[in-house]
């Protein structure tokens, strides 16, 4: 280990960390620097001045949460093609979202053209896009819903749960298996549920069928829509 690169490494991230104290406007400005130096002190080992381990260092210099190292770190991992002035003019948000195509995407990471959609979009909008980029789908917003279960009831609802997930498949979350128990309860209570209700349990219900049978639906649907028309 080159020592006296390793102190003037250590040094560098204090002081940006100091400066972030200081200066609460414009805090996270120069998170490309230091998630470079984080990544260099994790490589070479520049931890071993004062620390037992890479992560007794983080805790000490991010006491309040060491995840938001790991995530500086992996925006310079991913982008190390972006120069840092433009990537720190995003602010860490945004880059955290491009590094996440980066390391999907590797050597066929267009920088250029992704780049240019964050600069031209909110937080919110490229977060939408790079979800869309993973999943295929629209993003739709989420609320987080907190309720307390006695531990008589426990064993039921993970039991509903459990069924649900069978059906939906094991990638869904416990929120859509959730909302899958709900929708069949109101499916069997149609005499207190409004035909959109009804709709939205037919239309959740048939999402879990293979693209094969959504496609035969969607054509059993179109002959008798054209069944009056070939009657005239």
């Amino acid at each position: 280990m080159d020592k006296a690169r390793a102190q003037r490494v250590l040094a560098r991230i204090d002081e940006i960390l100091r400066w972030e104290q200081r200066t609460d406007q414009q805090k996270d400005q120069k998170f490309a620097e230091l998630g470079k130096h984080l990544c260099e002190v994790r490589k070479h080992g520049y931890w071993r001045l004062g620390h037992k381990s890479f992560e007794a260092y983080l805790e000490a210099k991010f006491p309040d949460s060491r995840r938001k190292a790991y995530y500086l770190m992996s925006i310079h991992d991913h982008l190390a093609q972006v120069p840092a002035a433009e990537i720190e003019e995003l602010g860490w948000s945004k880059a955290l979202e491009l590094a996440k195509v980066a390391r999907s995407e590797g050597r066929r990471f267009d920088s250029a053209t992704w780049l240019h959609r964050a600069q031209e979009s909110t937080k919110q909008q490229l977060k939408e896009a790079v979800h869309k980029y993973f999943t295929g789908e629209d993003y739709e917003p989420y609320e987080m819903v907190y309720f307390k279960l006695f531990e008589s009831q426990l064993p039921v609802v993970e039991r509903a749960l459990y069924v649900a997930s069978r059906m939906a498949g094991s990638e869904r979350s416990r929120g859509y298996c959730l909302e899958l128990v709900c929708a069949d309860f109101l499916a069997g209570r149609g005499e207190e549920s409004s035909p959109e209700e009804i709709l939205m349990v037919i239309h959740r219900l048939v999402k879990l069928l293979p693209l094969e049978y959504q496609a035969r639906l969607t054509a059993q649907d179109r002959g008798r829509e054209l069944e009056p028309a070939q009657r005239c």
